[in-house]
């Protein structure tokens, strides 16, 4: 018996785990930590490289690596020209265009979906502008199960398998329960929202607050379709990107305000998996009512609906016109800026002192009105948080901004086919 088979002792599979494992089940166990160590590569390994990094024999790993080519959820580049003599390398990377994962969403000023594939590039994407203030869920949800159907028809037609979907909703969710407990910008409450899509039951859905989706997003920036490799960030001013943090705090600007809470690349999501809703954390008691029924949400200074009104702008205009404004100075717009900064400095401010995070990357609409509000966000920052003398708070735009809540989603189900392959595989 080989150091493959030895062992009758469980363990679960970990991300980041470099030990085989040695007991009844090891095939699952063992084909997860391949495909892992494959997927979680920032260069393509070969199976000797595996091999080295699980601990696993080269055998073993050839024949788990057979196994995921079949699945056609990896496949093989060409060999590698050898630095010595010897068979060459053959590197291995995530197949494109064969499993993919589906994303969709329904937020106040629109609703779309989104496919991605193994490789992070986006494959097929529908979005439906609109105004969804007070929405008939049932019409809402029908609406968006019918993009949905489209979009799975259309990479089903170039043979194509979506391994399930995430909704992402932007209120509470009890994910476990599958259950929307309350969405206070879309006016929805307490109902179960994946029936209401009509989707196929051969399709597994399941549901997530929007802010948490868009904030894995950030983990890995997908590619639009013919765009060539994954992005990476923008190179900084020594021309050599930036690394995406493992920890960071996510904000989502739009007419709500969410964040996720991002820790060793998992998101922290709190007892009932509520945390984040930096959108209702109080600037002002005595401030405006916000549509949770409490008075002076940071919604209500720093979103995107407040912003436009304090810069006299219609609630319909395209953030775009609130740029123009601040691009030519309008003193409206201004102050709406500076007000809208004062206000996320101030809730920032509380959660760098309460989590002693480092780096925060503003989403949504703030990741193009960053430059407008840095000032007025660094000034509460430096007064507000109590170690910023010895340290300096990262804030920067986020790498995916545009939809990055279908992005997170799609990735969410692709994790899941990563981390247990064995489902995708027809080896006993």
């Amino acid at each position: 018996m080989n150091r493959d088979e030895s062992s009758t002792s469980v363990r679960t599979p970990t991300r980041g785990r470099s030990t085989a494992a040695r007991q009844h089940t090891l095939r699952e166990y063992n084909l997860a930590l391949v495909s892992q160590a494959i997927f979680d590569a920032t260069t393509p390994r070969s199976r000797a490289d595996i091999a080295g990094t699980t601990g696993l024999t080269r055998a073993t790993v050839s024949v788990l690596v057979d196994q995921l080519i079949e699945a056609r959820l990896v496949r093989e580049l060409p060999p590698a020209t050898p630095l010595r003599a010897g068979r060459p390398a053959v590197p291995l990377t995530p197949a494109e265009r064969t499993v993919v994962g589906l994303g969709l969403e329904v937020n106040v000023d629109y609703l779309g979906g989104t496919v991605l594939d193994l490789t992070g590039q986006v494959v097929a994407q529908e979005v439906v502008p609109g105004d969804l203030h007070g929405s008939d869920p049932a019409e809402v949800l029908g609406r968006l199960g019918a993009l949905a159907r489209r979009l799975v028809e259309e990479v089903e037609s170039q043979d194509m398998q979506v391994a399930g979907a995430r909704l992402a909703l932007p209120g509470l969710v009890d994910a476990r329960a599958g259950r929307l407990q309350v969405a206070p910008n879309l006016g929805w409450s307490s109902f179960l929202p994946v029936p209401l899509l009509g989707l196929p039951e051969r399709l597994p859905v399941e549901i997530a607050n929007e802010a948490n989706l868009a904030g894995l997003a950030q983990l890995v920036a997908p590619v639009p379709p013919g765009e060539g490799e994954p992005r990476v960030p923008l190179p900084g001013p020594d021309g050599v990107a930036p690394p995406v943090p493992s920890s960071f705090l996510y904000v989502s600007g739009e007419v709500g305000i969410g964040s996720a809470i991002v820790i060793d690349r998992e998101l922290f999501l709190g007892n009932r998996g509520w945390s984040g809703e930096i959108g209702h954390v109080v600037v002002d008691p005595h401030g405006p009512r916000c549509l949770c029924g409490a008075t002076g949400c940071l919604e209500q200074y720093a979103g995107k609906d407040a912003m436009l009104r304090a810069a006299g702008i219609p609630l319909d205009a395209p953030v775009e016109r609130f740029l123009d404004a601040l691009e030519e100075g309008t003193p409206s717009a201004l102050d709406a800026a500076s007000s809208a900064g004062t206000a996320l400095g101030r809730a920032l401010a509380n959660f760098v002192n309460l989590i002693d995070i480092e780096t925060v990357l503003l989403g949504g609409i703030y990741t193009d009105l960053l430059p407008h509000l840095r000032e007025a966000l660094t000034t509460e920052l430096t007064t507000r948080v109590l170690a910023s003398p010895w340290t300096e708070l990262d804030l920067r735009p986020a790498l995916v901004a545009g939809h990055a809540a279908m992005i997170g989603g799609a990735r969410t189900v692709l994790r899941d086919v990563v981390a247990a392959p064995s489902a995708w595989t027809t080896s006993d």
